[in-house]
C-alpha cells in the first residue's frame, strides 16, 4: 500500500457510501495477463506496466511470473474510496493490458493452460526464490494470484493480538472470496484451487499464536536456517506487515467481482475493530484448537460458500452460508460503526443469490462447455463490471469476439 498522490478526484456516482471513521484499509490484487485470442497466460507484464506506470505510479509492480501484475491502494478510511481506487486501478491497467494484446483476468488460477513454461519474472529476488525453490515451483506453468487486505494497526504487537484472535474466522473469509475452480485446462474440484497450490510454500497456513518476542524469535530463525528467502515469505494467512504498519489478511483468491474484494475488506476490518474494543480472553485464543483451523481451511478450499465450514467456537461442521451468517452478526455492530453494516449486507444478499466466484465460473462454463467463456466472462467482471453501486443489478451482456473451445 504505497502512497502516491496522482490519484483521481472522487467520483459522485458508483461507490458505497461510508459513515464515521474507522480503521485504514488497503488491498493487494494479483492479475492474470492472457493472450486476447488464445485466452493462455501470457508473459507481457513488463510493457502492460510500463503503459500503466505514469497513472498508477508505484501502485503497480511485476509479481512472481512475468503473466502477473500486481496492484495496491493506498490506505483508506472507507469503502467508498477503497472501491474508487480499486475500480480506477482495474480499469486503467485493462486498458494497458488490451494495449497489448491481453485481457486482464481476476481468478486464482489460469483456466486456460499456457503454451510453453511461465517465465519467472526479473527482479533478483524472485529468480533467486526460483533457483531456490525448484521443488516448490515444479513445472513453471501454474500462476496462482491472491488478494491480501491490509487493516491499519498501531504495532506489530498489536498485529499479532489480532492475528491470533482472528484465526478461527479466516476459513469463513476463505469460502466466501473461492474464486479457482478450473487449473490450467481441467476443473480441479476445488472452489478455491489456488489455496492448495500455495500451500507448497513453506509458512503458508494458519499462523502459529506468538506475541511480539516470539514472533521476531521465529521469524529470525526461519531466515537463519535457510528454510525462507527473507521474512517476506512469511506467509501465514494472518501476519504483521514488515514494511507497512497493518496486519495483512492473505486467505482470499483474487475476485472478478469488485463486490466480493470490498466485502472481504468489510469484514476484514470489522473483524480487527470488534476484537480491539473486547478484553483479550474473550473469546479464549483458538478456542477449537489449530487442527480444527486447519481442517476448516481445507474444506473451505475444497467446497466455498457450496458446502459446510467448522464453527469457530463449538468445532462443529455447519453450512458456509450459517457461519456467514455468524460473522455478520459478531461483527454486526463495528459494522455499523464504520457505516458499512448496509452496504455489507447488500452485498451478501446479492453473493447469496448469485453464489461466490467459484460458482460463478462453473455457471460460466457450463453455459457452452467453452473454457473460453469463463476466461471472457471473467475478463467482462474484472475490467468493465462489479461493485456496490450496481451489486443488485445483473451483469451486462458482453459478445464473445473471438468465440473458441478450449
Amino acid at each position: 500500500m504505497m502512497h502516491t498522490s496522482n490519484f483521481p478526484p472522487p467520483s459522485t456516482t458508483g461507490p458505497p457510501t461510508a459513515g464515521a471513521r474507522a480503521l485504514t484499509l488497503g488491498v493487494e490484487e494479483e492479475f492474470l495477463l492472457v493472450d486476447r485470442a488464445s485466452r493462455t497466460p501470457v508473459g507481457r507484464a513488463a510493457p502492460v506496466i510500463a503503459g500503466v506506470a505514469p497513472l498508477l505510479g508505484d501502485r503497480v509492480e511485476p509479481e512472481f511470473y512475468t503473466a502477473q501484475v500486481e496492484v495496491h491502494t493506498d490506505p483508506v478510511n472507507n469503502t467508498a474510496d477503497l472501491w474508487r481506487q480499486l475500480a480506477w486501478m482495474r480499469r486503467e491497467v485493462a486498458r494497458a493490458a488490451a494495449d497489448q494484446g491481453c485481457l486482464l483476468i481476476a481468478a486464482g488460477t489460469s483456466v486456460v493452460p499456457p503454451t510453453q513454461p511461465l517465465t519467472v519474472a526479473s527482479g533478483r529476488r524472485y529468480r533467486e526464490m526460483a533457483l531456490r525453490y525448484p521443488a516448490v515451483l515444479g513445472a513453471r506453468d501454474q500462476a496462482v494470484c491472491g488478494c491480501h487486505i491490509h487493516v491499519g494497526v498501531d504495532s506489530k504487537a498489536q498485529a499479532l493480538a489480532l492475528a491470533n484472535r482472528m484465526s478461527p474466522w479466516l476459513p469463513v473469509l476463505q469460502a466466501i472470496g473461492a474464486n479457482s475452480p478450473f487449473d490450467r485446462g481441467a476443473d480441479s474440484g476445488h472452489a478455491s484451487r489456488r489455496s492448495v497450490a500455495h500451500s507448497r510454500w513453506p509458512t503458508v497456513g494458519p499462523a502459529p499464536i506468538l506475541d511480539e518476542s516470539e514472533y521476531e524469535g521465529l521469524a529470525t530463525s526461519l531466515v537463519r536456517s535457510g528454510l525462507l528467502l527473507d521474512r517476506k515469505m512469511i506467509y501465514w494467512y494472518a501476519r504483521p506487515s514488515e514494511h507497512v504498519p497493518t496486519l495483512e489478511i492473505r486467505v482470499a483468491d483474487t475476485n472478478a467481482d469488485l463486490d466480493t474484494v470490498v466485502l472481504l475488506a468489510a469484514l476484514v476490518r470489522a473483524l480487527a475493530a470488534t476484537f480491539l474494543t473486547e478484553p483479550t480472553d474473550n473469546p479464549p485464543v483458538l478456542p477449537v484448537g489449530l487442527g480444527r483451523i486447519y481442517a476448516a481451511h481445507r474444506l473451505a478450499a475444497a467446497h466455498g460458500l457450496a458446502g459446510d465450514g467448522i464453527d469457530p467456537h463449538t468445532g462443529t461442521r455447519l453450512p458456509a452460508w450459517t457461519l456467514v451468517d455468524r460473522l455478520r452478526d459478531r461483527t454486526e455492530a463495528a459494522l455499523a460503526g464504520s457505516g458499512d453494516l448496509p452496504l455489507v449486507d447488500r452485498l451478501l444478499l446479492h453473493m447469496r443469490a448469485a453464489g461466490d466466484g467459484a460458482s460463478r465460473q462453473r455457471a460460466a462454463y457450463r453455459r457452452r462447455g467453452r473454457l473460453s467463456d469463463v476466461v471472457d466472462d471473467l475478463a467482462i467482471r474484472t475490467a468493465l463490471y462489479g461493485g456496490p453501486a450496481v451489486a443488485l443489478e445483473p451483469p451486462p451482456t458482453a459478445p464473445d469476439p473471438l468465440p473458441m473451445s478450449a
